[in-house]
């Protein structure tokens, strides 16, 4: 079977169907994305609240290209999340290009199941569902409007699914700075989430809720908002 068929079934199977191309735009947008102060690729996303009471949802979409050395790489994400507490229900990303690879990630009672193809073969691996389960695929900056409403205090719990890793994640109290993003100047909420690691990765929401700006310190990787720059 070819991929891109499979990848349309698994679509349809993890719960998404026509719901994900409908609903109402809470967020579309773009990202610059820079590693090292080098632009290295773009991100364009679009987040969509659709279906009605148990079937109420957030689906998330977008394709990020890169540069990944010599090569290039794109990533195209789905996910599908609670409304309000921005907990994953299922997932599934498509890789091309370096390090190709699909993933789909269901959750099933008190856990997720998930089904990893890569170039090395497939696997067959379980993460915990616990509460306030996040996605945060690896160098995908519009995952992070899920924890717009992670506060001080609360403990999350965040999936890397690319990465295999399942970690702990808390939030510092949110700082109100103005923001550059080209030749605009925005108020912004600024909230640093730690992982458990030590890992941090600092995000600038507006006012909505929109990911205006990413950093993640460490791999100097900065996603920052195109399509509100005037």
């Amino acid at each position: 079977m070819k991929r891109s068929l499979l990848f349309a079934l698994w679509f349809v199977a993890l719960g998404f169907g026509s719901s994900a191309a409908q609903g109402v735009v809470v967020d579309q947008g773009r990202f610059v994305v820079r590693v090292a102060e080098r632009e290295v690729g773009e991100e364009e996303f679009v987040i969509r609240r659709a279906g009605l009471g148990s079937g109420d949802a957030i689906f998330a979409s977008g394709v990020v290209t890169r540069r990944v050395g010599t090569g290039t790489q794109e990533v195209r994400p789905l996910l599908r999340a609670t409304p309000l507490e921005g907990t994953a229900e299922s997932y599934q990303v498509s890789v091309s290009g370096h390090e190709p690879a699909e993933i789909r990630l269901v959750r099933s009672g008190r856990r997720y199941v998930a089904t990893i193809r890569t170039s090395a073969g497939d696997e067959d691996r379980e993460f915990q569902a616990l509460p306030a389960t996040y996605v945060l695929e690896l160098d995908v900056a519009h995952h992070y409007y899920f924890l717009r409403s992670l506060r001080e205090g609360r403990q999350g719990h965040v999936l890397v699914p690319r990465t295999r890793e399942q970690l702990n994640i808390a939030a510092s109290p949110a700082v109100t700075e103005d923001l550059r993003l080209g030749p605009n100047v925005v108020s912004a909420r600024r909230v640093v989430f730690t992982m458990e690691d030590g890992d941090t990765r600092v995000v600038w929401f507006d006012r909505q809720g929109r990911v205006l700006r990413v950093e993640i310190p460490a791999r100097r990787y900065v996603a920052e908002r195109l399509d509100l720059v005037g």
